[in-house]
């Protein structure tokens, strides 16, 4: 899933990126990854846009796949997993950082946000994109005014012992490590990118579970042939942690 054909553009100084990203900073009220889809196909692969908030680190990658979009959509396995990675990189020993399948991350337990994934209208599976957005949702800090732990299922960072992490060091955190990822695919190919994804799982005991090469999850119980297919497509659709109203992760 390469990203070395961007563009040079001016980067802005907030972040400290690896290359070949190059930052585009929105106001609080900007949508990163409705922007970053409206400038996909100009400003092309590399493009990061990210908003300047301290309650959400919110961002959005543009990316330029090799692979019809069949097998190209598998990219969204490595993001939620560099996502997960980069959070678990913050966080103070023992914390638990899991993702329920396929888009939501959690942080001991309770909802932080998530990871969605766009592409060209009336693209078909065997044709290959022009460009997929990447884009990501962290909840930094709690603006409810919930008393912390009322919800168990839900939570922000400094909630759970991230005191000293800003949004944007969420987004500098995500972009190495999605670098990585994508070095470790390119070198060892999608089975690397899966594996680390997988074992961010819940552990379900009895069970092996796997990513299909079209991204859906395949279940297997332990010493039966029978297969479970979970379609990656469908819940793309919807994602699970994301409040349409709120435009925010789930409260």
């Amino acid at each position: 899933m390469p990203l070395d054909t961007a563009r040079s553009r001016t980067s802005a100084p907030e972040l400290a990126l690896p290359p070949p990203f190059v930052a585009v900073r929105l106001r609080e009220l900007g949508d990163a990854f409705i922007h970053a889809i409206a400038v996909a196909s100009e400003q092309g692969a590399g493009t990061l846009v990210y908003v300047g908030r301290f309650d959400l680190a919110e961002f959005a990658v543009v990316l330029e796949p090799e692979e019809p979009l069949a097998l190209a959509r598998r990219v969204f396995y490595a993001g939620i997993a560099a996502l997960a990675d980069a959070l678990a990189a913050h966080a103070q020993p023992e914390t638990a950082i899991t993702i329920d399948w396929p888009d939501a991350v959690a942080v001991n337990g309770g909802l932080v946000g998530g990871g969605r994934l766009a592409w060209p209208q009336g693209i078909k599976e065997n044709e290959t994109p022009p460009w997929l957005v990447f884009g990501a949702m962290v909840r930094t800090v709690s603006m409810t005014g919930v008393e912390p732990g009322l919800n168990p299922l839900v939570t922000a960072l400094e909630e759970e012992g991230f005191t000293d992490v800003l949004s944007s060091q969420v987004v500098e955190s995500f972009a190495r490590h999605f670098m990585l990822a994508v070095d470790s695919w390119k070198e060892s190919g999608f089975a690397a990118v899966a594996k680390t994804y997988l074992a961010r799982l819940p552990a379900a005991s009895g069970l092996r579970r796997d990513i299909d090469e079209n991204g859906d999850l395949l279940v297997r119980r332990i010493g039966k042939v029978e297969v479970e297919r979970k379609p990656l497509l469908a819940r793309l659709a919807q994602p699970s942690w994301f409040d349409p109203i709120a435009k925010g992760p789930r409260t």
